[in-house]
């Protein structure tokens, strides 16, 4: 046990890690915030650590955040405070690209719904259902060209569609068409797949005048965070089906979602299960462990984040 370092894990850690970290090292509760210091603040992506949070934790050095998004530590506040953070990126890009492929196919194809209708027993009364869309050799724009929309792209070039993509800028390693006008990728694309950052500079991106270039043949994908996408201008596209459908991972107030999106048949939603894999999570803990031993033993971090 690292006796000389005490840890603060947050609310949120999953139960299997926070054995492994009460078995490593000195471990304090919120109830011993009063008498301990803590040196290292272990949160996750979800949850993150704001400037509030840190100033109430004076002898913070570092703080380790299981999972990719950086949009809920405030990156400025660390380091004006000389607090070191880490992240877990890269271990969960596979599992995030496979569920996008999934949700692509299942929004297009309309797999949770005829599931629905099925289990309704609608099928021998009402047939069938209504038709879905050709996922293979559509055309697929990408809001973000980090290593997670890196990874879609290479999964369904496998599926021959045109890939283009938006970013704050063209990548000079990406062989992909650029489009520097969301409006006009949405325009473009028949699948619009939402994998870029969250935070304050994407905040509603992807908002209605988004949606209506869109058009009622596309369908909107979101594997990033909820933030990026109006929701209100969302629901008003797919209840007016001025798009032709949604598949959502992830929601701006979630776990909680609007219950207008519950009576909507042309939308998949997901409770951000994007990384939730047995393999992915036992990648991104054991990083996450790596990065606290890395601090620990040298003052360093394996996966550093900064603004």
């Amino acid at each position: 046990m690292q006796a000389a370092t005490k840890l603060l894990i947050g609310p949120d850690v999953p139960p299997v890690l926070r054995s492994a970290l009460l078995e490593r090292y000195d471990c304090v509760s919120e109830a011993g915030l009063a008498t301990q210091e803590i040196s290292v603040l272990v949160t996750t992506a979800t949850l993150g650590a704001d400037e509030a949070r840190m100033a109430s934790l004076p002898g913070l050095r570092a703080i380790c955040s299981l999972g990719v998004g950086v949009d809920t530590l405030d990156l400025v506040a660390a380091e004006r405070r000389g607090i070191m953070v880490s992240n877990t990126p890269d271990v969960l890009n596979d599992c995030v690209a496979d569920l996008a492929v999934g949700m692509v196919i299942d929004v297009a194809r309309g797999i949770s719904r005829s599931d629905r209708h099925v289990r309704r027993g609608d099928w021998p009364r009402q047939g069938p259902g209504s038709l879905g869309w050709r996922v293979s050799h559509g055309r697929l724009g990408l809001l973000g060209m980090g290593r997670i929309a890196r990874t879609i792209a290479q999964r369904l070039s496998g599926f021959n569609m045109d890939i283009r993509y938006h970013a704050r800028s063209a990548k000079e390693d990406v062989a992909l068409g650029y489009e520097p006008s969301l409006v006009a990728l949405a325009q473009w694309a028949d699948f619009l797949v939402v994998a870029c950052a969250g935070g304050a500079s994407t905040r509603h991106l992807v908002n209605s005048q988004v949606l209506d270039a869109l058009g009622p043949q596309g369908f909107l994908i979101n594997v990033a965070r909820g933030s990026v996408v109006d929701e209100s201008a969302l629901l008003q596209a797919l209840s007016n089906k001025t798009i032709a459908g949604a598949a959502l991972d992830v929601f701006e107030n979630e776990p909680h979602v609007p219950e207008a999106f519950f009576a909507l048949d042309n939308v998949v939603l997901l409770p951000h299960i994007g990384s939730a894999t047995a393999q992915a999570r036992r990648a991104m803990g054991e990083l996450l462990l790596g990065n606290i031993e890395r601090f620990l033993s040298s003052g360093e971090l394996l996966t550093p984040c900064s603004r």
